[in-house]
């Protein structure tokens, strides 16, 4: 049983408003997890004068008094104290020991072992199995402890992750994208995806919103015109590659599509707000290099490349 005060002083921990991580170990820790399992007990037939030899060789302030596993009572220093004004230090504890016991389940959560040690003025809880059997002695330096350890476990645990993030290769280095033909509603999400990962890597914002605007382009294409396809982005130390490969009708005239206003949209497509003929040439205009392959009845695929260091930043494009 670890060391302890005569009186618990309030634990400086909230099950309220601690910090999510003090409050998530609180509520996934168990009374059993924390509790000092090492139970120095004593005998109803022991003398007061034993009990208190026995506090002052463990370092101890209080002493569950026990027949085998059953608990009996609990008798603190401040009964040895008592014990010593009234002149009966030599008696068998069994007459001054407390009966009426305020007991721990060791299932129970670790909010309901701070909530008692807040809530009572005892330096420690004997904690009980579900046989009703003493298996454990608890106090607040057996919860700081624990939860001291089980933070410090967490900080190596981020360490290491951060470690292991660090030595790994770019997790967004190499992105792809599923477009479905009609799904306006999933479109807009690879451009969104790849807009968070420059972000991430701290490129300059002129750069993300040209990135930006073929992605998306590029994306509602495939969406409108396609039977669907893929949004492929890599990204590069100096420059952003976009490539969307679809399977559809393919292209008979490339550089009719190119056109600014021309569509092969139908009615229903331009009353959604799309189909406005400046996808490809919106495209076009932001990208460094630009190309299209095609093959009617097979499939097109785009290639917009984007330099990070480009002239076209720099003239404010």
């Amino acid at each position: 049983m670890s060391d302890d005060s005569a009186h618990s002083a309030d634990i400086p921990i909230s099950t309220v408003d601690s910090p999510s991580v003090v409050l998530e170990l609180i509520y996934q820790l168990k009374i059993k997890d924390v509790m000092s399992t090492a139970v120095i007990s004593a005998k109803k037939t022991d003398s007061m004068r034993r009990i208190q030899a026995i506090l002052r060789e463990n370092h101890i302030s209080g002493i569950p008094v026990a027949d085998g596993s059953s608990l009996l009572g609990i008798f603190s220093i401040e009964d040895i104290i008592k014990a010593l004004d009234q002149g009966h230090i030599d008696n068998s504890v069994e007459n001054y020991m407390t009966k009426n016991v305020i007991v721990l389940q060791d299932d129970m959560p670790l909010s309901f072992a701070i909530s008692y040690l807040n809530k009572y003025n005892y330096g420690r809880f004997p904690v009980l199995n579900k046989k009703k059997e003493l298996v454990g002695i608890l106090s607040s330096k057996d919860v700081i402890r624990a939860l001291l350890v089980e933070m410090n476990r967490e900080v190596m645990r981020l360490e290491k992750i951060q470690q292991k993030e660090a030595r790994a290769p770019d997790k967004f280095s190499e992105m792809e994208f599923t477009t479905v033909r009609h799904d306006f509603e999933l479109a807009g999400h690879a451009s969104t995806e790849i807009k968070k990962a420059l972000k991430h890597r701290n490129i300059d914002p002129k750069v993300i919103r040209r990135v930006a605007i073929a992605s998306y382009e590029l994306e509602i294409n495939q969406v409108v015109h396609s039977l669907g396809g893929t949004i492929g982005c890599s990204i590069h130390p100096d420059k952003v590659i976009i490539t969307a490969t679809d399977t559809g009708p393919g292209i008979s005239d490339i550089s009719l599509v190119l056109q600014e206003g021309w569509s092969t949209a139908d009615e229903w497509i331009r009353s959604l707000g799309f189909g406005a003929g400046m996808g490809l040439p919106n495209t076009k205009r932001v990208s460094d290099d630009f190309s299209i392959e095609s093959t009617l009845g097979i499939g097109t695929t785009v290639r917009s490349v984007i330099l990070l260091n480009s002239p076209k930043d720099k003239e404010g494009s």
